[in-house]
C-alpha cells in the first residue's frame, strides 16, 4: 500500500472512531434521560421506543472498529 492510500485509510479509522464516539456519547445522554424519567413514565410507549433506540446504537457501536492506526 502506498503512502497516500494509508493515509487515506488512517483519515477513515479516525473518522469511524469520531463517530463511535458520538454514538455512545448519544446513547449515554439516552441513558441519562431514561433514568431521569418519573417512574410512572418509564412503562410507557415512548420509554420502550427509548430503549429500542438505546439497544440499536449499543450495537451500533459495538460493530463500529476500535480507532487504530494503520501507521503512515
Amino acid at each position: 500500500m502506498n503512502k497516500e492510500r494509508r493515509k487515506q485509510l488512517n483519515e477513515i479509522a479516525e473518522q469511524i472512531g469520531s463517530l463511535k464516539d458520538q454514538l455512545e456519547s448519544l446513547r449515554d445522554e439516552e441513558q441519562d434521560y431514561y433514568d431521569n424519567m418519573p417512574e410512572s413514565f418509564q412503562g410507557g410507549e415512548k420509554a420502550e421506543k427509548m430503549r429500542c433506540c438505546r439497544s440499536k446504537m449499543a450495537i451500533a457501536a459495538k460493530n463500529l472498529p476500535l480507532r487504530r492506526s494503520l501507521g503512515a
